[in-house]
């Protein structure tokens, strides 16, 4: 009799991460988390001033930063499928007058009901396509919310599910701190809008995505650009082209990578710490500098240690180590790969062989391709439960919340710019959205900035 030939399928994974910390406070799970208040709901939180549980003890949030309001018990109680059911409601009930924006390192329990789904570059493009959409809900955090606000018409109304839900590294600059390094900078420079032999200015200003409206605004009367990590070299190749160097700011990570990787030398890549004279820098380190790095960082990246990779590589030969733009240049450089969350994705589906892979990013998107694969072995390389403590604000209780309040005429949470920032801050985005970066072969081995 020939034997019984028996195929194994792949073991289902829980895209939930929210699941998994419940599990490993409830004692059913032998993982670690950073913060077991994780698991409670985020309006315990929300009152109090700071981040969040599983952000790091060295963000300290400014004055005056947005708090959310009390939400109603009745969804403060509800378990996750009835919240699940009231909010496909809702949407149904709505229709195309709103449309829901998710990042990909929101909660799988909101995801599920994005409209979209991606990064900071395609969310912005999204809610530019939508002019018929009298609502948008951004499930992300607050320089988002006011990115969808500049690009989408004056009449709809941008939604921030949770107020609280705020971005530590878009707080490490402020707009006092870079008027005040752009006037240092032209004591050192001279006029800032004179040009040379060559038709360069002195410094072309370059923000990241992650940060406020009001440093957009700064970087649009300036002549600069806007840049997320999907578009980051681009955007240095066109400051390069209009300016003698570029003050990249929030994310010194983003900035040294990228540039590294276009061949600029570390020794003209000086830190500006706003909190020292000429940012802790000599007139000469300014003198010969590209690219001036703001002293910001992401708390989640900065989690990731080329000690992590030799693990994974010890335990799992053949590993392919893939990890964000924002980790420290140790942690880029020990990779195979470094890309935006997008090319991340990308590179995973283009993998047609069964593949280990380690990922540098935030654990939500990590688990959730997890999830989407199970041919490969898809893991994080921080083995702790720790996903970023703003993004985890936004709750389906509060996306419930928002969009029931538009069942009923009344909108939530709606995120405004002032004109006077939103305006010049408009003309640095269409810039940015104008600076589409080449089609990546993801499949590739090759780094990605």
């Amino acid at each position: 009799m020939p034997a019984l030939s028996i195929t194994l399928q792949p073991r289902p994974i829980d895209a939930s991460v929210d699941h998994e910390i419940q599990a490993i406070v409830a004692g059913v799970s032998g993982a670690e988390t950073c913060n077991t208040d994780l698991a409670a709901g985020p309006w315990n939180f929300d009152i109090r001033p700071g981040y969040g549980p599983g952000s790091s003890m060295g963000d300290v949030i400014p004055t005056g930063s947005p708090r959310q309001g009390a939400l109603p018990a009745e969804y403060r109680e509800a378990s996750e499928a009835e919240l699940d059911d009231r909010i496909r409601a809702a949407k149904r009930t709505l229709g195309e007058r709103v449309v829901i924006l998710g990042h990909f390192y929101q909660r799988e329990e909101v995801v599920a009901h994005a409209d979209y789904v991606g990064d900071s570059f395609q969310l912005a493009n999204a809610a530019k396509a939508h002019p018929e959409a009298e609502a948008i809900v951004f499930c992300g955090v607050h320089f988002m919310a006011e990115t969808a606000d500049l690009l989408s018409q004056p009449e709809q109304a941008v939604i921030l599910p949770n107020l609280a839900a705020g971005c530590s590294m878009a707080d490490m600059a402020d707009i006092d701190q870079v008027e005040e390094c752009w006037e240092q900078l032209a004591d050192v420079y001279g006029d800032m809008d004179a040009t040379d032999a060559e038709g360069l200015v002195p410094v072309i200003p370059v923000t990241y995505m992650n940060s406020s409206a009001a440093i957009k605004g700064f970087v649009g009367r300036h002549g600069g650009i806007v840049c997320t990590s999907s578009n980051a070299r681009t955007v240095l190749e066109w400051a390069f082209a209009r300016g003698r160097r570029v003050l990249f700011f929030p994310d010194q990570h983003l900035g040294r990578n990228t540039a590294k990787a276009m061949g600029v030398p570390l020794e003209q890549m000086p830190m500006w710490n706003p909190n020292k004279p000429l940012g802790g820098a000599s007139a000469t380190e300014l003198e010969t500098a590209r690219v001036i790095l703001w002293h910001g960082f992401c708390s989640v990246h900065r989690r990731f240690t080329v000690d992590q990779i030799d693990k994974a590589r010890a335990e799992h030969p053949g590993v392919r180590v893939i990890v964000h733009p924002e980790c420290p240049m140790a942690v880029v450089d020990a990779s195979d790969e470094s890309g935006s969350t997008d090319y991340i994705r990308r590179a995973i589906e283009a993998a047609t062989e069964p593949t280990t892979f380690a990922i540098g990013t935030e654990v939500n998107l990590v688990q959730r391709l997890a999830a989407e694969h199970p041919q490969h072995e898809i893991f994080c390389l921080d083995p702790v439960v720790c996903p970023c403590s703003t993004m985890y604000r936004i709750h389906p209780g509060y996306l419930a919340w928002v969009l029931e309040g538009l069942v009923e005429g009344e909108v939530r949470n709606r995120i405004t710019v002032p004109r006077d920032v939103a305006d010049p801050a408009r003309v640095a985005l269409e810039r940015m959205l104008a600076a589409k970066p080449p089609a990546a072969p993801a499949a590739g081995w090759e780094q990605a900035s």
